[in-house]
């Protein structure tokens, strides 16, 4: 099988986030991180390299967040902004089924388990 890049790119700030996002996604979806702050060299790159891509931001409820945000806005405007409710804070440590629905929501498929888990509480 020859491996294919995916046309769909979630763009989350740490590696913690890329790890939760990923355990829901039950399609071939491209996770990178931006490592926290990014410098105007590398959202040049990422800018170049999801040209052609559907481009998802999925950043924390916070102050660091709102400001990457800002910065994909100005960059790449034609990306797609997904929101973690405020509670959470944080794309890491939001429960399953609320990262699942935010996806869903983007039009990105998950697996079912962790919208049927929400139910069952």
């Amino acid at each position: 099988m020859e491996w294919r890049e995916s046309d769909k790119v979630i763009i989350v700030e740490g590696s913690s986030d890329k790890k939760r996002v990923q355990l829901v996604l039950n399609e071939e979806v491209e996770v990178v991180c931006t490592n926290g702050t990014i410098s105007q060299v590398k959202l040049d790159e990422f800018v170049e390299e999801f040209e052609d891509r559907d481009v998802y931001i999925f950043f924390d409820a916070d102050q660091s967040g709102e400001k990457l945000r800002r910065q994909f806005k100005r960059e790449l405007p034609e990306a797609r902004h997904m929101y973690i409710n405020k509670m959470y804070k944080e794309v890491a440590s939001a429960p399953l089924y609320h990262l699942a629905s935010v996806l869903l929501a983007a039009n990105i498929d998950v697996k079912v388990q962790f919208l049927e888990q929400r139910v069952n509480e």
